[in-house]
């Protein structure tokens, strides 16, 4: 990992990016969900091996470079590739979704990592996507009735932009929707992306709303609209970022609408808890944590 600057960014990010894939992680001492993601790109860093190289760049102190890659909100990570940028995300996203976003851009490990324990292998969560999507998908052919593995099969679709296989294998518990809280958020994504296709260019529609919102800041159904569209763009802590101003505002809005699709990314974001000895708790993911503390603070407010 390397601290880069505007005097060190040409040779330690833009040549680097040669030589291997370069992650450059904009952050900011302030940001609790930068917190919450560092850690994980770090040792992500250590157990490719080589796979990448990891560069911070501090937003406050290097605005000309963020002001070049057009950052908007922290933390944003950038993948740059033969001197260009190729990928990005925002948000604090978990492990897991950190190693598809790496594994989607061709970035593998050249140091093999610790052999996986008997109980790890036997995890989806521990397989490579494709192997992943495979087990899922034998999971709920063998078993129907087992919403959490559909759950996890129908989000594993989603992630891999298969949406029209992901309606399908939805369709036969879609009316299970509004009382198992798994399959309701699922629910709201599909809903989501169907909102986005409606609205023609996403670009356009996230700029209407942001134009609405400043010509009115209790515009809530351009900020619910807003969250919609960064729900199906997969920014997860934009979305309920936004959906907080509107519950700061009014938390009952449109039958608590925000509250609900909240909760919802919540549900969809979570990792699977990892395994611990008996009697011991499972630490909670940072990001879940953090935004559930926040959710808490205005909801009883």
């Amino acid at each position: 990992m390397i601290d880069v600057t505007i005097e060190n960014f040409e040779q330690d990010v833009i040549a680097a990016s040669n030589e291997q894939p370069v992650l450059v992680d904009f952050w900011a001492p302030w940001c609790g969900p930068c917190k919450a993601l560092g850690p994980i790109l770090e040792k992500l860093e250590t157990q490719y091996g080589g796979g990448f190289k990891l560069a911070k760049i501090n937003s406050d102190d290097e605005q000309q470079l963020a002001g070049a890659f057009g950052i908007r909100s922290i933390p944003t990570v950038v993948l740059l590739k033969g001197g260009q940028p190729v990928d990005g995300f925002q948000g604090a996203l978990p492990e897991g979704q950190v190693r598809e976003f790496l594994a989607k851009n061709g970035v593998e490990a050249l140091a093999p990592e610790e052999e996986e324990s008997p109980a790890a292998q036997e995890d989806p969560q521990a397989l490579d996507p494709a192997a992943k999507m495979e087990k899922l998908q034998h999971a709920v052919a063998t078993d129907p009735a087992n919403d959490d593995a559909r759950f996890e099969y129908v989000k594993a679709l989603l992630l891999a932009g298969r949406e029209a296989d992901a309606r399908r294998a939805f369709e036969p518990v879609a009316g299970k929707a509004p009382v198992v809280r798994q399959l309701g958020a699922v629910a709201q994504w599909l809903d989501a992306l169907a909102f986005v296709g409606q609205q023609g260019d996403p670009a356009a529609a996230l700029a209407a709303a942001d134009a609405k919102i400043a010509a009115n800041r209790r515009d809530f159904e351009a900020r619910y609209g807003r969250a919609r569209l960064l729900l199906a763009q997969q920014k997860w802590t934009d979305a309920m970022d936004e959906l907080l101003e509107v519950l700061m505002r009014d938390k009952a809005w449109n039958d608590e609408a925000a509250r609900k699709l909240y909760i919802a990314i919540l549900e969809l974001i979570e990792p699977p808890k990892v395994k611990v000895a008996d009697g011991q708790i499972p630490p909670d993911d940072p990001t879940i944590a953090t935004y559930r503390r926040r959710l808490s603070s205005v909801v009883l407010s």
